[in-house]
């Protein structure tokens, strides 16, 4: 991969999932497709999870079919999952290409996240791993928490190694390291990016990092210099951990990750023209 570009990955599921007003679904298809217009390599456009935990993607599967592919040939789709059945079910959809699934380095979230603990959990990961080794899709996992918890769960650096470790011998190849609730330092960001980034370069590393208006560009700057090459974005910052302590702190902007490559001549895939539509019609969605 060229060390002077970014991989940015769009996150509009993250930022609906937890909208308070119910978007409806050709607003969803008009959204997701002048974000595709931008050119995003991948984007995380939907999940397979319980309709009921998470009413907001109850439309994923009428989302999809009203989406030709073959229309964006730069862009690949991902998924998220949070069992085996939701894995199955994703897969029999070849317009897919990623699954995300988020396995928790703490026990509290992992139970209030997917109703699994870690042990079980790390269980489902070799069951989607062997879904998507049949299905030709690829597995992203997030290790969430992986910064830090506010839950008082234990936590460490070496923590984050170990699972990480676990995870690549298990066959994971794409793993993204997740400040899911936005608290971590732009120091502990950098530090633990680039220790696993050292320890594990046969993967890809990425980052999914929660900001307030005020820390986005250390933070990314942090994560950058760590030698991390993929980073994960939400326009305007929409979405964001619903267990966060600070109701600011929301995804890390796109229009900001935008700025920083701008300011620093990074490059990226993104049509920046197509862009600004796609910014015009978060507005219009997140209303």
């Amino acid at each position: 991969m060229n060390a002077n570009y970014l991989k940015i990955v769009e996150c509009p599921r993250d930022a609906m999932q937890g909208f308070h007003q119910q978007i409806s679904t050709d607003q969803k298809i008009k959204y997701l497709k002048s974000l595709l217009n931008a050119g995003f390599p991948i984007l995380d456009f939907g999940s397979f999870v319980s309709s009921k935990a998470v009413p907001q993607m109850a439309d994923t599967k009428s989302v999809l079919a009203a989406i030709d592919k073959s229309e964006y040939p730069n862009t690949e789709l991902l998924a998220i999952v949070a069992s085996r059945r939701g894995a199955i079910e994703a897969s029999e959809f070849s317009q897919i290409d990623f699954l995300g699934y988020p396995f928790s380095i703490s026990e509290t979230f992992q139970l209030r996240n997917t109703h699994k603990n870690i042990a079980s959990s790390f269980e489902l990961v070799q069951q989607l791993l062997e879904i998507t080794d049949k299905s030709d899709q690829k597995l992203v996992v997030y290790l969430s928490m992986g910064f830090g918890n506010p839950y008082k769960d234990d936590w460490s650096l070496s923590m984050v190694e170990d699972w990480t470790g676990r995870l690549v011998d298990k066959g994971v190849k794409i793993i993204s390291l997740s400040d899911t609730v936005g608290t971590a330092s732009a120091e502990r960001l950098g530090v633990v990016t680039q220790s696993i980034i050292d320890m594990y370069s046969e993967i890809e590393v990425g980052v999914h990092m929660h900001t307030s208006t005020g820390d986005w560009y250390s933070k990314v700057d942090a994560v950058w210099k760590a030698g991390c090459r993929r980073m994960d974005g939400a326009i305007q910052g929409f979405g964001g951990c619903p267990f966060a302590e600070d109701e600011l702190v929301g995804n890390l902007p796109t229009e900001k990750l935008l700025t920083y490559c701008a300011e620093h001549s990074i490059s990226h895939d993104i049509n920046l023209p197509a862009f600004e539509s796609a910014y015009n019609e978060a507005l219009k969605t997140f209303t």
